[in-house]
């Protein structure tokens, strides 16, 4: 309803009347969560992409911002605009430029963060890099939606991955009694070649824990796994597990039982200095 309120109200930004002849642009950014299956829950989108057609006009800018599987802006937001009675990349402009924001970070914000766009056309490009580059200092344009789409979930399965892949060395660090930690900390001053990742309790927020899955679907969709991010979700989410069974360890030195005990937790956010629990593992 208030989506709906806003675009019939004409809530948009102006833009140069030289490059979209004044129309308005309307920026989806809705939530993608999995559904109960694990796969995609495309209903806010729909929701909204079906709301933006009964309010669209010629010339208008349509731009997804929502995290989705590649394909999404063209096989299922396009033709619920069309049902408009309007065409994308001929009456109107369509494209796909994922979100990029990172709660908590004092350096990096909307204006210096680079924004991808992939546009239907590449007339549908350029109108989309002229809305963006009125607030942000740099836009880089996509070969197509597709492109867009699947930069925004390789950005996420890199981390994905490789957070997994230190929470398994963590468990076995542990038994060999090698401090990770350190041993990280030392591999990071290598100046080439390396990221440091850092273990925890799992992975949380709306982004890492999801957004790979979106794309395992859709790899799936293909008849085969994509084995990676399917072993990287099931290291990640038994990291909970293992931090009971390290507490309950500690409690046993001290010959208590972890029945009845209390604990503290401290950090329960998914990052830090954040207020956001979404998918936190310190939940389970």
């Amino acid at each position: 309803a208030e989506v709906e309120e806003m675009v019939g109200a004409g809530f948009t930004p102006s833009l140069d009347e030289d490059v979209l002849d004044g129309a308005r642009t309307v920026v989806i950014c809705v939530p993608t969560p999995l559904s109960e299956e694990g796969g995609p829950d495309l209903t806010a989108v729909r929701g909204a992409a079906e709301t933006v057609a009964r309010h669209l006009e010629p010339g208008t800018l349509v731009v997804l911002e929502s995290t989705t599987y590649p394909g999404t802006t063209e096989e299922v937001v396009r033709p619920i605009l069309e049902t408009s009675g309007l065409s994308a990349g001929e009456e109107f402009h369509l494209a796909f430029s994922p979100e990029r924001i990172d709660p908590g970070n004092a350096v990096y914000g909307v204006r210096n963060t680079p924004k991808i766009v992939g546009g239907l056309s590449p007339a549908c490009a350029s109108a989309a890099s002229a809305f963006y580059g009125k607030f942000v200092e740099r836009v880089v344009q996509a070969k197509g939606t597709r492109e867009a789409e699947m930069a925004k979930l390789l950005e996420n399965t890199y981390r994905h991955v490789n957070i997994a892949l230190v929470n398994e060395m963590a468990v076995f660090c542990h038994e060999l009694g090698i401090d990770l930690w350190d041993a990280i900390d030392c591999a990071a001053t290598k100046p080439f070649g390396f990221q440091a990742f850092r273990p925890g309790p799992g992975v949380g927020g709306h982004c890492i824990p999801i957004d790979p899955n979106y794309l395992s679907y859709k790899v799936r969709s293909l008849g085969y796994p994509f084995r990676f991010v399917e072993l990287a979700q099931e290291i990640n989410e038994r990291m909970p597990r293992y931090v009971v069974e390290r507490a309950q360890q500690l409690l046993n030195r001290q010959g208590r039982a972890l029945k009845d005990a209390k604990i503290l937790l401290l950090g329960v956010t998914y990052k830090a200095d954040i207020a956001d629990q979404r998918e936190s593992p310190a939940r389970p």
